[in-house]
C-alpha cells in the first residue's frame, strides 16, 4: 500500500461515525469518556457487547454483527489503514450494532467499565514468541479483561499458531479457568467434537456454525496453505492473581 493511499484512508476514517480514534492523552492513565457509556452514548440499547481484539480489516467483527443483530460488536486495532475497510462497510451500510476503536490494546481498560463486555474474540493474533507480557492471553492481559468482562465472561481464541493455542490452553488450566471448547483442527478432525462441546448452549445456537462460516482475511490465506486452524474458548471466572503456565514451549513450532 502506498503512502498516498494510507493518507487517503486515514482522512476518510475521520468521517466514519462508527470509528472512535482516541488520542493517547485521552487513554493513557485515565478513563475515556466512552467508558461505561457504550450502551447510552453509542449503541443506545442494552444488548450485550462483544469485543474483537486485533481485528485487522474488521471482517470478523462485521460478519458476526450481521449474523447476530441482538449483540453489539466492537473491533479494536491500532492500524488505521486496516480498520478502514470494516469501518467503511459499517458506515456505508449503517450497521447499528458495529463500532471500531483505533487504539493500543494496552489501553483497553480506559475504554470499558466493569461488566460492560460479555465476550472477547482474539483472532489470529501475533503469538509474541519470547514476549509473554505482550501475548494477548497472558496473565497480564487476562487480569485486564477481568476488569471489564461480565462475571463469567468468555474469551475466544481462533488462531493458526499451535504455539499460541497450547500456551493459552495451559494458562487457562493453570489458573483453573473453565474451558468450553478446545480444538486443534476445527475444519478437520475436531469439527464434530465442537458440535458436541455444548458451545452452542453457552454462546448461542449458531456459535459453532459461525466458527466455520465467519473467516478473516488471514484465515482464508492459512486455509489455502493447508494450515490447521485452532480454537479455544474459556470463562474468566478466577479470583486472585493470574500466574503463567507450566508448559514446554519448545514442544511446539514457532
Amino acid at each position: 500500500m502506498s503512502g498516498k493511499d494510507k493518507l487517503r484512508k486515514f482522512k476518510e476514517n475521520e468521517s466514519f461515525s462508527c470509528l472512535l480514534q482516541p488520542a493517547t492523552a485521552e487513554v493513557l492513565g485515565r478513563d475515556h469518556r466512552i467508558k461505561g457509556n457504550w450502551d447510552r452514548e453509542y449503541f443506545r440499547n442494552g444488548n450485550p457487547v462483544v469485543v474483537e481484539l486485533g481485528c485487522g480489516k474488521g471482517e470478523y467483527t462485521v460478519d458476526l454483527a450481521l449474523r447476530n443483530p441482538s449483540f453489539n460488536y466492537i473491533g479494536v486495532d491500532i492500524k488505521g489503514a486496516r480498520l478502514w475497510k470494516g469501518a467503511k462497510f459499517a458506515h456505508e451500510n449503517r450497521l447499528p450494532n458495529v463500532a471500531f476503536l483505533r487504539t493500543r490494546i494496552e489501553f483497553i481498560e480506559s475504554l470499558f467499565a466493569p461488566g460492560e463486555v460479555s465476550e472477547i474474540w482474539i483472532t489470529f493474533a501475533d503469538p509474541q514468541i519470547g514476549r509473554e507480557k505482550k501475548r494477548l492471553t497472558s496473565p497480564l492481559f487476562l487480569s485486564r479483561y477481568r476488569n471489564f468482562l461480565v462475571p463469567g465472561g468468555i474469551v475466544h481464541l481462533k488462531t493458526d499458531s499451535r504455539y499460541l493455542f497450547e500456551y493459552s490452553k495451559a494458562t487457562a488450566e493453570q489458573n483453573g479457568l473453565r474451558i468450553l471448547a478446545a480444538a486443534t483442527d476445527i475444519y478437520g478432525a475436531d469439527r464434530a467434537k465442537l458440535y458436541e462441546s455444548g458451545l452452542n448452549s453457552v454462546c448461542g445456537s449458531d456459535a459453532v456454525d459461525a466458527l466455520f462460516s465467519v473467516q478473516t482475511f488471514y484465515e482464508k490465506q492459512y486455509l489455502a496453505q493447508g494450515l490447521p486452524i485452532t480454537y479455544l474458548s474459556f470463562v474468566i471466572d478466577h479470583d486472585g492473581p493470574y500466574v503463567s503456565p507450566d508448559w514446554d514451549p519448545d514442544r511446539w513450532p514457532r
